[in-house]
């Protein structure tokens, strides 16, 4: 029987070639908010041959105030998304047929204006070139960091415009998903936690509230794009912390994603504010998209420390998860699915000028990864 990972699986209207996904990984190397040609262009061909069935580009701020740093993508302005286009165009060129690509799109709010993680990533000073943040209400992220403005009602208005018309340059540029960033502490999800959210007016207090401005985003970028694009939210299924968002949360607002229109919805979680443990260790947000999923019915799928072929097997197998999202392993090993493949007896697309690296094709796969052929494997080939 073929593994469940390498199975096919539909994405609102998107029919994709399996349940691996490829998370959207912040690479702090634009310029301006522009997709830099050397970086990005090999950073995703390197990706698109991988055979993955969803490529998801990096967060990408709809304004520019909204990036973390000044190193990030942008889709906030025409130079954007012509360096965009020409970065997807390129590298579409070499992915296998069927592989698809999805943008996730995001507002750093209070967590912008910081330094390159490699620079130390904590606030930028006024020799930083740093700017003004937003957020629900006025309170920093951390000790030492920005206080944000609250948003008022011309503010929001202008960060939801800015979601739809990045979106609408996502559809130009010829992306095929579009993931609207509800998690990691930014601006959509310090509106949802009541540890960012202490407004007093329609936007704060009861969960309703809270949930009211991230839907409003979400049904006006859902009315924006057309419907043979799929649209997802990365949310957060827990804080981490007494008090804070939980995982029975995130079920309403899966529920509520999904009857506004939303496909899917990828569970991660933390980062609202500084100082809070988070327990890392392999799967450790499955559990939260396993109870997502079977309260709201959404396509989910489960993300973090996600590391090797079998343990993603089991979480698809397992009904715990529609999809799985690997991150730093594919930074790793870019050819990550072609290795899972052979492990678990399935087959990964590849470009036709690498098919001789096949295990069928090239004995040395075997002795060059002899722990991704068990023995019974191995004789059956």
């Amino acid at each position: 029987m073929s593994a469940k990972l390498f199975t096919p699986i539909r994405l609102g209207p998107l029919e994709l070639s399996n349940r691996i996904v490829i998370a959207p990984m912040c690479q702090y190397s634009a310029d301006d908010g522009c997709a830099n040609p050397v970086w990005h262009r090999q950073h995703w061909a390197q990706f698109a041959m991988s055979g993955a069935g969803l490529i998801v580009v990096e967060a990408t701020g709809v304004e520019r105030i909204g990036r973390i740093t000044h190193g990030c993508l942008g889709l906030y302005s025409d130079a954007c998304e012509a360096a965009m286009a020409r970065e997807l165009s390129a590298v579409k060129r070499l992915a296998p047929a069927g592989t698809r690509f999805g943008i996730q799109l995001a507002h750093a709010g209070r967590k912008a204006s910081a330094q390159l993680p490699w620079e130390g990533g904590k606030p930028l000073g006024t020799g930083g070139d740093s700017w003004p943040t937003v957020a629900p209400s006025a309170i920093p992220f951390d000790a030492g960091w920005h206080t944000p403005t609250a948003l008022d009602d011309a503010g929001l208005a202008r960060v939801r415009d800015a979601f739809v018309a990045a979106a609408r340059r996502a559809v130009d540029i010829g992306f095929d998903a579009v993931e609207l960033h509800m998690a990691h502490g930014y601006l959509m999800h310090s509106f949802l936690s009541p540890l960012g959210n202490r407004r007093t007016d329609g936007y704060g207090g009861a969960l309703a509230n809270r949930l009211r401005f991230p839907l409003e985003v979400a049904r006006a970028v859902r009315a924006a794009v057309p419907e043979r694009m799929a649209l997802g939210a990365r949310i957060t299924g827990t804080d981490w912390i007494e008090g804070g968002w939980t995982v029975e949360d995130a079920i309403v607002l899966a529920t509520e994603l999904k009857a506004i229109g939303v496909d899917f919805v990828c569970v991660s979680s933390g980062g609202i504010q500084g100082g809070i443990r988070v327990p890392a260790e392999p799967g450790y947000q499955v559990p939260l998209a396993a109870r997502v999923r079977a309260g709201s019915g959404i396509t989910t799928r489960a993300v973090g420390l996600i590391v090797d072929a079998e343990q993603a097997e089991r979480i698809v197998a397992g009904g715990q998860a529609d999809q799985v999202a690997i991150a730093r392993a594919f930074l790793d090993n870019p050819r990550w699915i072609w290795h899972a493949a052979d492990r678990l007896g399935a087959r990964a697309a590849r470009p036709l000028q690498y098919a001789r690296v096949a295990a069928d094709l090239w004995p040395g796969a075997k002795i060059a990864r002899p722990a991704d052929f068990p023995p019974l494997l191995q004789a059956a080939k």
